[in-house]
């Protein structure tokens, strides 16, 4: 596909505000409708006959990075921090107890936040008390999130010590010019040690997250940080758009709007990044994730085996994510629960032996036909409607909602559809997210809260 029509599609798709599809139904659409007594009756029905995952949020920095859209604080002392250590410990044995049954676990995703921000021991005891109430299978993937700046060798050591076998290193950008217009200075060097002791004391998969569309930076800027990342061979990238929804967020507005790149500019530095990391041996996964071809998440992808969920593609199979910390999502086999976000009362309902769930959502059969066909569009570029149609035994006329949207897309060379079966065209993989919206049932009540499409 010509550049100048990747650019003109940028233009005419890029100003819409779409879901990143992590989920479906997004959050948004989640409602206190679904309680506590709801995720205890849905964690007694859950089967331990197939190994669920695990996703643990720590919402503590030690300073404010003014992209940031997690649910996270600053704090500078230790005690909030070894008091919600010992409020996610409470909750994990409180699930399992709920549970009834020693569940078997795959995966286990430390996120926030900056999880080692925690001291050594806090985070051991926090792992020992998982392997405790839970049955850890010998091969579990268990990863954790990283700020390469506050990284200490002490902590380095514990990772290695207790399974840990991925680490993601936030980078964004090396640009000084970016990284004071954000509040988070990184230097080359603080990323490198932070890899080279990671992997001696054991986690030898390394991942890279990476941001464009950031204020002052350049397409030049994102070729700099990738060719500086590469030095290290990552086993995989994320390479997400900022998404600047200073509403939602408001340390977002110390950002100067005027600096931030448009919907041209923030297409070309994305598709720059793309090109340069398949330059360098590195496989596209759907829209945002790059990896070594010896990945698993290569490997899953060439398998058909691709999944998407609230930490981007997987090669997770779990039906079961169960979300542990303030704010957290799980996914049951009956619909999503998210526990409250204050800390202060996710601490007070653990500690008076609560869930600390706030509200969620039950999957309806309509919810599960469409998360399909969406699931398939953001990880395979591509799906079979009438097969999914009919293992859902859902008509196939109804699958598209926005059929103008479709027909679009088809007209201006980015989807093809021969016999209801969709493919997207090669140079547009950027506008996943628009196609993946024409199949959403619920966007027309939550389109403001997402962040633009491209």
């Amino acid at each position: 596909m010509r550049s100048d029509l990747r650019s003109d599609l940028a233009q005419s798709y890029g100003q819409d505000r779409l879901p990143r599809y992590t989920s479906y139904p997004t959050a948004p659409h989640f409602s206190p409708a679904i309680g506590e007594e709801d995720y205890r009756r849905w964690l007694r029905s859950i089967s331990v006959k197939q190994p669920a995952s695990i996703y643990l949020h720590v919402p503590f920095c030690r300073s404010m990075c003014w992209y940031c859209g997690c649910h996270t604080s600053v704090t500078k002392r230790d005690e909030p921090i070894a008091t919600y250590a010992a409020g996610l410990r409470a909750e994990a044995q409180l699930v399992a107890e709920t549970i009834g049954q020693r569940m078997p676990i795959s995966h286990i995703h430390f996120g926030g936040g900056t999880p080692t921000i925690m001291s050594p021991e806090q985070f051991a005891d926090l792992v020992g008390a998982l392997r405790h109430a839970y049955f850890v299978v010998p091969d579990a993937e268990i990863a954790v999130e990283i700020d390469p700046r506050t990284l200490t060798e002490q902590m380095t050591e514990a990772l290695g010590y207790c399974g840990v076998n991925r680490a993601s290193l936030g980078v964004q950008s090396f640009d000084p010019a970016v990284q004071r217009a954000i509040n988070r200075m990184q230097s080359f060097e603080q990323t490198a040690a932070s890899v080279e002791r990671l992997r001696h004391a054991g986690v030898k998969r390394i991942n890279f997250d990476l941001l464009y569309g950031l204020p002052l930076q350049t397409v030049d800027s994102c070729l700099d940080t990738v060719a500086k990342c590469v030095e290290h061979r990552p086993d995989r990238f994320s390479v997400f758009g900022y998404a600047h929804i200073p509403s939602f967020k408001k340390h977002q507005r110390k950002i100067d709007e005027d600096a931030l790149p448009d919907s041209i500019e923030r297409h070309l530095q994305s598709e720059t990044i793309a090109e340069a990391l398949l330059d360098a041996g590195y496989v596209r996964i759907g829209l945002d994730h790059f990896a070594l071809p010896d990945d698993n998440l290569a490997i899953a992808r060439q398998d058909g085996r691709l999944r998407r969920n609230f930490q981007g593609y997987t090669d997770d199979s779990a039906d079961t994510l169960i979300g542990l910390g303030a704010s957290a999502i799980g996914r049951m086999p009956q619909g999503f629960i998210q526990n409250v976000v204050p800390t202060r009362d996710y601490l007070a309902r653990v500690a008076e032996g609560r869930l600390a769930t706030a509200k969620g959502y039950r999957f309806t059969p309509e919810d599960r036909f469409r998360a399909d066909i969406i699931e398939r569009i953001m990880c395979d570029l591509a799906v079979d409607l009438p097969f999914i149609s009919k293992v859902h035994g859902r008509d196939i006329r109804s699958a598209i909602v926005d059929r103008p949207r479709i027909e679009s897309l088809i007209a201006d060379g980015a989807v093809t559809m021969i016999d209801n079966r969709l493919s997207i065209s090669d140079g547009a993989e950027f506008l996943v997210r628009s196609v993946a919206s024409a199949f959403d049932a619920h966007l027309a009540n939550s389109a403001a809260t997402h962040s633009r499409a491209v």
